[in-house]
């Protein structure tokens, strides 16, 4: 199933068959003025990356695999956790410290709502180190038809 972001319109799609097919790290599959869609795996062993937003509240879903979920205040006191499977909801508020990290034996897949749009339209990211070089290139900025906070803060990664 290929996805294609086209912004701001009407779109429907198979959102579970969508993400169990995702091989991608992170995947864009829709953008809105107040919120996104994106699809993530995530590799045994391996984690979305301790980050905070602290002007984006985040819905992320498991579709397949076993993940702990870790948040917090700060990025040395991640006072939450809770191992997370297949048809669990992670639910993070603006400005929390947060992390998911594979315990299982087999891709970890997700899909992630953002509000507000958080990443470029249509980005595709076949790895979170093209992920991370895009962002500090500036490559990985809201479209302009979003709304954005009139201050938002900077994105705080560990």
């Amino acid at each position: 199933m290929t996805i294609k972001d086209i912004g701001p319109q009407p779109q429907s799609f198979d959102l579970e068959k969508a993400t169990l097919e995702n091989t991608d790290y992170r995947t864009v599959a829709w953008s809105g003025k107040y919120l996104q869609v994106t699809l993530m795996s995530i590799p045994p062993g391996d984690d979305i990356g301790l980050e905070a937003h602290p002007e984006t509240d985040q819905f992320v879903r498991l579709d397949a695999g076993r993940g702990r979920a870790q948040m917090g205040p700060a990025k040395d006191q991640l006072d939450f956790e809770q191992e997370v499977e297949d048809g669990w909801a992670v639910l993070v508020p603006a400005g929390t410290w947060h992390n998911i990290t594979n315990i299982g034996e087999e891709p970890m897949r997700l899909y992630v709502v953002y509000a507000p749009v958080h990443h470029a339209a249509g980005a595709i990211h076949p790895t979170a180190d093209d992920a991370d070089r895009l962002e500090e290139e500036g490559r990985d900025e809201p479209p302009s038809w979003s709304v954005q906070p009139e201050q938002a803060g900077e994105d705080q990664h560990a």
